[in-house]
């Protein structure tokens, strides 16, 4: 562990260091922070988290920044305490008031720690009802993303990379690089501590930084560079997609939003969409039909295009996501299905009577899949900028058999890693309407005790050791 000795706020007239007016014109471009905005700014105490910290701190008082820190400590190394200790006394020196949290259960992996510390900083901002959320990612951190992403076969939506915006998460950082940023703490002095799981080779992510990344530069001078830009690129593609469907999307509607027996629904105008290449009419309907909480794969949407393409007026069908498509003459009538089966109500989809117990299916709301199997396989199962994925590991041994998967019942709970909360209050805090938590699967213990919010939360429980006997489940769009 490296410990530098930090700055101060600089009031006279000496000239503005490069960074700092950088990053003040990109906030001012960007609109991630405006001036009056309250941020939590998630201080691990490394070099891009310090740097951040006192960029901010110097724009405060101009901006009429509030600020505050959020350090969590994984408690993994035994230092890990000093260094939460060090990190509140920096921040102390900045004026700026810092909130700790502490790991309550043994985090095992890269992942079980990140998914602590996010759940952890979303809990820090709504308890102190902070506008936003700000990290210390930078472009480095997109040029690894955008190529781990690509090696594992991601579309164009993958290709964009860490988002600058993600609810109230912002990382004002990304267009600056890793050597900007320590060329800026050398010329001022920020403190900062060197984290040695960053070393760590096992890692993916490390080993795409010290390994892979360098040989690309050998090969390809400029290559994280022309990462960052296939990163751009793809973002602007799916910006003029999004913006094209949007309005192919109100060609095709109708009326949305009347009622018919109590159900909301969405009328279409079938020769509009005929009209169109059948690629665009497959991603037209694919994204109207995700308008009732359904995640359409490849059999459902085949099933509704043959429909659309064919039906008789006066036919219907009900695709696997519990969407109800009915012809009439010229249009189509979209509208949910009530009482479809699924996980709604909380019943039972699925049951895993124990350990080794061979693999699973259930089908659930929504057109998903939720898989379980038993592997000894070690996975990574969240991206490097806590973008949940829909798969989570647990230890057989710290789990009480039978498991059921199941939908969401009143007065369910779920011990995180700073404490319980009510599924109900996660759901608030995650926007999630009351419909459409109905539609998410839960597994949990049959006695009660939840374990997985899918896509969500996974409780604070053991992780498996990696080589060891796991549970692994996994949520994917029904592809049947």
């Amino acid at each position: 562990m490296m410990h530098q000795r930090g700055g101060s706020d600089r009031t006279g007239r000496e000239p503005r260091p490069r960074l700092e007016e950088e990053f003040e014109r990109h906030l001012e471009d960007s609109n991630l922070i405006v001036p009056g905005d309250s941020v939590l700014i998630a201080t691990s105490g490394g070099i891009d988290s310090m740097v951040l910290l006192t960029l901010l701190v110097q724009l405060r008082e101009g901006w009429q920044l509030e600020l505050r820190a959020a350090h969590f400590d994984h408690q993994i190394r035994p230092e890990s305490a000093e260094e939460a200790e060090w990190v509140a006394e920096e921040c102390a020196r900045w004026g700026v008031p810092t909130e700790i949290g502490r790991a309550t259960t043994e985090l095992r992996g890269q992942d079980a720690a990140r998914r602590a510390r996010y759940e952890f900083l979303e809990e820090t901002a709504t308890r102190f009802d902070t506008d936003l959320i700000a990290t210390g990612h930078h472009a480095d951190d997109q040029a690894e993303t955008i190529l781990f992403r690509l090696i594992r076969g991601t579309g164009i939506r993958g290709l964009t990379g860490i988002p600058p915006r993600r609810g109230k998460i912002v990382r004002p950082l990304l267009p600056f690089w890793r050597t900007e940023i320590a060329q800026y703490a050398d010329e001022v002095g920020v403190g900062h501590i060197e984290d040695p799981s960053n070393e760590i080779p096992s890692y993916a992510r490390n080993r795409l930084r010290i390994e892979v990344i360098p040989l690309l530069e050998e090969i390809a001078p400029g290559a994280s560079r022309a990462l960052v830009r296939l990163g751009g690129h793809a973002r602007t593609e799916q910006e003029v997609l999004e913006s094209l469907l949007t309005e192919l999307e109100e060609e095709i509607v109708i009326d949305r939003g009347s009622e018919i027996d109590g159900q909301n629904t969405i009328l279409l105008a079938r020769d509009r969409l005929l009209s169109y290449d059948p690629r665009v009419r497959t991603l037209l309907v694919r994204r109207i039909v995700r308008k009732f909480g359904s995640l359409p794969g490849v059999g459902a949407t085949t099933e509704l295009l043959d429909f659309i393409e064919s039906g008789r007026s006066g036919g219907e069908i009900t695709i696997t996501g519990g969407v109800r498509v009915v012809r009439e003459f010229d249009h189509f009538r979209l509208s949910r299905v009530r009482d479809t089966k699924g996980t709604g109500g909380g019943e039972t989809t699925l049951q895993i009577p124990g350990p080794e117990s061979g693999a699973g299916v259930a089908v659930l709301d929504g057109d998903r899949r939720l898989h379980f199997n038993w592997s000894t396989r070690t996975r990574e199962l969240e991206d490097d900028v806590g973008e949940p994925v829909n798969s989570a590991a647990f230890d057989p041994a710290a789990l009480r058999f039978p498991l059921v998967i199941r939908g969401w019942r009143p007065g369910d709970r779920i011990q995180l890693h700073y404490g319980t909360k009510k599924l109900k209050k996660l759901f608030a805090e995650h926007r999630i309407g009351r419909d459409d938590r109905k539609r998410i699967p839960i597994l949990a213990e049959e006695g009660g005790r939840v374990l997985w919010v899918v896509g969500i939360a996974r409780a604070a429980i053991a992780e498996p050791e990696p080589g060891d006997l796991q549970l692994l489940v996994t949520c994917t769009a029904n592809e049947s």
